[in-house]
């Protein structure tokens, strides 16, 4: 089902699902002159034009939104509200996949904070489950080049056979690239679970999970090519990943950047915290002590 935001006036009265905007009118909460916009939805327009209220609209009901006056003394009318416009990915009809990957790849890295302002926040898990599939499809093979080039240099040192070698070593990556779609579809569903609880705990869920997993796709997608990167692009990407989650969050989802910087914080601490623990029981246990 649809989200509506509502506009009166030039203030932004939330995000409602279609019941809710229907039960607004029969409350008289909402009225026809109000502005409503959804994904999909080229600009803002009043509720009575838009064709999903059309039998629920009432004559008369409020006056038409006031323009806003701001501190200079010019107006800013509601209607001019821009509705988002979606990342280069949405376009790849147009621009063909591999120039809508790297655009957006390129615009979610190097400015994420308008990136993620103007990621759609519904349409559907498809497309940018393909955006990240296809980013970490591209870093699991490249982990694979570096494990075969690594293999290569130990065997030139080692006075075991190399055909041997290649093929023990070259298994397991290969059966890890192989997989690499399956574990980014599993590990994004996680992932966006956790944060999007976590961004609920601390009050920062102002959309709905669908608008967590879009960020956590297209934050995943675009640092996880960055493993090209010799010897540091894993830990490069893996701090880079966080800076783009916390910033997502708090675009997407409309909220300030500290709830946004605690949802991606927290599940890190918590992590942290019971490898501490176990850390602890084990070293207290070799060395004889007492636990329960």
């Amino acid at each position: 089902m649809a989200t509506f935001h509502i506009n009166r006036g030039g203030t932004n009265l939330g995000t409602f699902s279609e019941d809710e905007v229907r039960e607004g009118f029969r409350s008289g909460k909402f009225v026809g002159t109000d502005l409503g916009w959804r994904e999909g939805m080229a600009t803002w327009q009043p509720l009575a034009q838009i064709s999903e209220f059309a039998q629920e609209t009432r004559p008369g009901g409020a006056p038409s939104p006031q323009p806003q006056f701001t501190g200079a003394g010019a107006i800013t009318p509601a209607a001019t509200i821009t509705p988002r416009s979606g990342l280069p990915w949405d376009d790849r009809r147009q621009r063909g996949i591999l120039r809508a990957f790297f655009d957006t790849l390129v615009m979610v890295l190097t400015k994420p904070a308008e990136a993620f302002t103007a990621m759609r926040r519904e349409g559907g898990f498809g497309e940018p489950l393909i955006y990240a599939i296809i980013g970490g499809s591209v870093g699991g093979v490249i982990y694979f080049l570096y494990n075969i080039l690594l293999s290569s240099a130990h065997m030139l040192g080692s006075h075991e056979n190399p055909m041997i070698q290649m093929m023990g070593g070259g298994i397991r990556p290969l059966f890890f690239i192989i997989l690499v779609p399956l574990f980014v579809i599993i590990t994004t569903f996680i992932s966006s679970g956790i944060f999007h609880l976590c961004l609920m705990i601390v009050g920062g869920a102002k959309q709905p999970f669908e608008t967590t997993f879009r960020v956590v796709c297209f934050a995943g997608g675009s640092a996880n090519p960055l493993l090209v990167i010799p010897f540091c692009g894993g830990l490069i990407g893996g701090i880079w990943k966080i800076v783009l989650y916390c910033i997502g969050f708090a675009r997407a989802h409309e909220t300030d950047t500290g709830p946004a910087v605690l949802a991606v914080i927290l599940p890190l601490v918590v992590c942290c915290g019971g490898i501490f623990a176990l850390g602890m029981t084990i070293g207290f246990g070799a060395l004889g002590f007492p636990h329960h």
